[in-house]
């Protein structure tokens, strides 16, 4: 079997050999939302060889902007051509972080370069929030706190004040000279979701140094990732658990906390920090798709 974690910073793939991980490797990006489809190819085709996958049976991949049937087909079509034999299944990347929390039922939520939330209850309904894309919403999202610290640096510029220790942090990670340039820079094609996603490191080296800005942006990241997972929590009429997970989710502790606040406020206690990569919610989920017994 083999998984795939279809992000929109990098795809991670795993070949699994009777439930043993025997290959783990990283490629970039081939989500079509975030680079051509020409590029997605290219990066599956490296990752397929790598992986020596031609003979693998099933293949299970989560990503992104998996909304309809047609988008996943449209993703599995561009994996068949390197595994013939296999069965293709294609699924939002959300559901990946429920099965690899080990729950059956429940909110995931993702926060990484985009955010979503998704879940499941016992009768099998689905919900969703959230996860339209950097253009329409990815509150809480790693390329929301890049764009936001933007948009601060641009502010102070505009009141006449100094660069602040966010702001520096900011041009030096982006190797401009002064708060000016981020305009350009932030629309130039050689800039993009991914680019702006990964300064989001850059806000929360500042709130760990004391920044009150960028704490606020964290705490308000916080609060409206949280605001997706109690929305699908009480669509479903379940209280719980909540999933949290992806690169931010998993690694930033003032946002774990504001998180949990939030939602302990809206009545949710079960709230959980993923301890593992979501990709090994592809084992769970593939062993239901062969006709073992699924998690979610």
């Amino acid at each position: 079997m083999i998984g795939l974690d279809i992000g929109g910073t990098k795809t991670r793939g795993i070949k699994v050999v009777d439930g043993e991980v025997v290959a783990d490797l990283e490629v970039g990006s081939a989500n079509v939302q975030n680079v051509s489809r020409e590029t997605a190819a290219a990066n599956l085709a490296e990752l397929f060889a790598r992986l020596d996958a031609a003979d693998a049976a099933l293949v299970f991949a989560g990503a992104g902007g998996i909304d309809t049937a047609a988008d996943a087909e449209a993703l599995a079509s561009l994996i068949r051509p390197h595994v013939p034999a296999a069965r293709v299944e294609v699924v939002h990347d959300s559901r990946l972080l429920l099965a690899a929390g080990g729950a059956r039922t429940g909110v995931a939520v993702i926060a990484g370069t985009g955010s979503a939330a998704w879940g499941t209850n016992a009768a099998g309904e689905e919900a969703r929030a959230g996860g339209w894309g950097y253009l329409l919403g990815d509150e809480g999202s790693g390329y929301w706190l890049g764009r936001e610290a933007v948009r601060y640096s641009l502010h102070r510029m505009n009141l006449g004040l100094e660069p602040d220790a966010l702001t520096l942090g900011l041009l030096t990670a982006t190797g401009l000279a002064e708060p000016g340039e981020l305009i350009a820079h932030f629309h130039s094609p050689e800039t993009g979701r991914r680019y702006w996603a990964q300064q989001s490191r850059v806000v929360t080296q500042a709130a760990d140094a004391g920044h009150a800005g960028a704490r606020f942006l964290i705490d308000q990241a916080a609060h409206d990732l949280a605001r997706m997972a109690a929305q699908v929590a009480n669509q479903l009429g379940i209280d719980g658990p909540v999933i949290l997970g992806s690169g931010l989710g998993m690694n930033v502790p003032r946002l774990q906390e504001g998180f949990r606040a939030a939602l302990a406020e809206q009545g949710i206690d079960d709230v959980r920090v993923l301890d593992r990569d979501p990709i090994f919610g592809t084992i769970e989920l593939a062993a239901g798709a062969d006709g073992g017994e699924p998690l979610p």
